[in-house]
């Protein structure tokens, strides 16, 4: 391949600290301050929003020791219904079962403001599809100087072996989860896309039933757009997206097992769409064909909604050491005879190096100014922007290209000495591991406190679902919160918890 053309750099002002700094950016200009935090309840003046004004009724309405109890009931509910992830115990070296943190004040957004988001995440969406598309077969992002070749090439979340082939309906991101934060009222930024295998669908789902069983009261006040036609419309995007028009498309999931840290959810949406949950032990290719084993025998299937990772996927094409997959798997996607969601590769897209170009990708295959914004971004594996990052540790919040989970960063102004220190020392033995972003204001939206509303930091994961005949948003998502008072840290595993999101009918 061609050698690497950097892009342009471009200059931008940012306060911090003491003062403003310049700086270099590879990536869409965009003038940050740290403006006072917006809160989605109320304004500054101290007024309860309209969106948030009949819930606020009805909470004051309510008496604290009523209020306590359904959060009692809530927890209770979430623990009969195993509604639990797999957290880290680092201190003992072990993983262990937790419940889902729930808080039982509903995030809310008017269906306006939701318009904004919804049209973003559908442009997103398709633009991603269309880059999978392109660099596995014309590669003409690459051949415009769009992007540079090695950040491709290099990639390891880039699979060779997907060059020049297509995905039944070229469909690659069936199931995307884009995680967006809030900083102002009309302003929304995309922190990353998860394209690989996206979760948390399921406790969206639970969220909204654990909510219409509390308080079915306030949704005779309050005019909320469903989420729970989600499962349906899943099932349908996979069905739609079979290798072959039949009256009859047969589809499972195909999970790791138990131990997964995502396992609730895998067994949760088998049990919602009607399908076998099942390993990789379960299924057979035989006569050219992928088979589930069932009690009548083996039955031919045409969709496979894997929760395992590419590398794990079939033994014989990839990790030989693979106990989780199928072998021989691949060979039968490759001739077209199953659907594999989402595609095989399409972990190159949840890369935050190539996130950083997402502006350029959205730009170079729709023709349309980007409707949501990107975080500005250095890459640390260019010199200029690697100097700068090690200058200003304590402002910047450092990120492994490859991490998620909340794990493997550096949250700069609430870091100390000896950890940034550390990520210093990374940063300069593995400078392409990592890039950097500004500190944002995120948003904040009520939970309760024990006594009273209290704010917390917020960010929102939509899922957008794609098929050969359209891209749906579910009305809604995953609103993740940082329990913890000034954490900006949202995810389960690091102490965070979930919330309901409503979204207004017009």
């Amino acid at each position: 391949m061609q050698s690497v053309i950097e892009a342009p750099l471009v200059s931008i002002d940012f306060v911090a600290g003491e003062g403003t700094k310049r700086l270099p950016f590879n990536t869409m200009r965009k003038d940050f301050s740290i403006d006072p935090i917006f809160n989605e309840m109320e304004s500054r003046g101290g007024n309860v929003r309209g969106c948030y004004k009949a819930f606020f009724k009805w909470f004051s309405g309510e008496s604290l020791p009523a209020i306590r109890k359904k959060q009692r009931e809530a927890q209770e509910i979430f623990r009969l219904s195993g509604i639990t992830f797999i957290s880290d115990n680092s201190k003992q070296d072990q993983k262990k079962m937790d419940l889902i943190p729930f808080d039982f004040v509903p995030r809310i957004i008017t269906s306006a403001e939701w318009d904004h988001v919804d049209r973003g995440v559908r442009q997103r969406t398709g633009a991603i599809n269309a880059f999978l598309s392109d660099i596995y077969h014309d590669q003409e992002i690459l051949k415009a100087k769009k992007i540079p070749v090695n950040l491709v090439a290099q990639n390891p979340a880039f699979l060779d072996k997907m060059i020049g082939l297509s995905p039944p309906g070229n469909i690659y991101t069936h199931i995307v989860g884009s995680d967006i934060v809030r900083t102002d009222p009309k302003t929304y930024f995309v922190l990353e896309d998860n394209a690989r295998t996206p979760s948390g669908a399921s406790y969206m789902l639970e969220n909204r039933e654990a909510m219409i069983n509390l308080f079915p009261e306030l949704f005779s006040r309050i005019k909320v757009k469903p989420v729970q036609d989600y499962t349906r419309h899943l099932l349908r995007t996979l069905v739609e997206s079979a290798p072959h028009n039949k009256s009859k498309v047969v589809v499972c999931i195909l999970t790791p097992g138990p131990f997964n840290s995502a396992y609730y959810e895998h067994a949760f949406l088998a049990d919602q769409m009607g399908i076998e949950l099942v390993e990789g032990s379960d299924l057979r290719v035989r006569d050219g064909r992928v088979h589930v084993r069932t009690i009548n025998g083996f039955t031919p299937v045409d969709v496979i909604y894997r929760r395992i990772d590419d590398d794990y996927i079939d033994p014989l094409n990839f990790n030989s050491d693979s106990l989780l997959g199928v072998p021989g798997l691949f060979d039968v996607y490759r001739a077209g005879r199953v659907s594999i969601v989402n595609a095989p590769g399409t972990g190159i897209a949840d890369d935050k190096s190539i996130y950083s170009y997402m502006p350029e990708i959205i730009k170079f295959y729709t023709g349309e100014t980007p409707i949501l914004d990107n975080v500005p971004t250095w890459r640390c594996s260019e010199p200029d922007s690697l100097s700068y990052v090690l200058d200003n540790l304590e402002t910047l919040v450092v990120k492994e290209v490859h991490g998620s989970g909340g794990y493997g960063m550096l949250i700069g102004p609430n870091s100390t000495k000896s950890m940034r220190k550390d990520f210093s020392e990374r940063l300069k033995a593995k400078p392409e591991k990592y890039i950097a972003q500004p500190v944002l204001p995120l948003s904040t939206v009520p939970i309760f406190g024990g006594r009273d509303l209290t704010p917390r930091h917020v960010d929102l994961r939509p899922f957008s679902l794609m098929s050969p005949k359209e891209i749906f948003v579910t009305s809604g998502g995953l609103t993740r919160v940082a329990l913890k008072k000034g954490s900006l840290v949202v995810n389960s595993s690091q102490g965070g918890g979930t919330k309901d999101t409503w979204i207004l009918e017009a």
